[in-house]
């Protein structure tokens, strides 16, 4: 059996909307095997790492670019954010943050974590525990991810789309 507590480094896979509820998701791949994550997030969240994704660079500063700076300003880095905790039915991220020799962690949402990651290129993870309670989704066969993701998205039933919170 895998360690709870190991981490697993994921990709963001794409953005898309909850069919049954409009609410925007996130969707998370682990980089070394075939299973995605689904995260809720809200609008502006999600509208921060669809801007990042795309490369559109606002002109001025949105929320996650002032975080970004003004880590940056206090000698700071981002080593990586990581999915921490579902709980529930509400995810928990951290970020890992880096000043000289001093670790900071700070308390985070996931979307809000994901956004910072893009600004900073920070790497993401997922405890390998917060994956087992999420029933992350394993699409293990020979189709290519997108095919495989599709198929998913378009068989998974509402309930379980609706089943967690933001």
């Amino acid at each position: 059996m895998s360690d709870p507590k190991s981490e697993l480094q994921m990709e963001i896979k794409g953005l898309m909307l909850d069919p049954s509820s409009n609410v925007p998701i996130v969707i998370l791949k682990d980089t070394g095997s075939q299973l995605f994550l689904p995260i809720w997030i809200g609008v502006f969240e999600a509208n921060a790492i669809a801007l990042r994704i795309e490369g559109v660079e606002p002109p001025r500063p949105m929320t996650h670019d002032l975080l970004r700076l003004t880590i940056e300003q206090l000698g700071a880095r981002v080593e990586k954010i990581v999915i921490s905790d579902l709980r529930d039915n509400t995810f928990f991220a951290r970020l890992h943050l880096r000043r000289g020799e001093e670790a900071i962690e700070v308390d985070a949402r996931p979307s809000d974590a994901i956004a910072l990651a893009l600004r900073t290129q920070s790497p993401i993870f997922v405890l390998q525990s917060v994956m087992e309670s999420a029933q992350a989704v394993d699409l293990a066969t020979q189709v290519s991810d997108e095919e495989k993701l599709k198929k998913w998205l378009e068989e998974i039933s509402p309930e379980e789309l609706g089943k967690y919170t933001m």
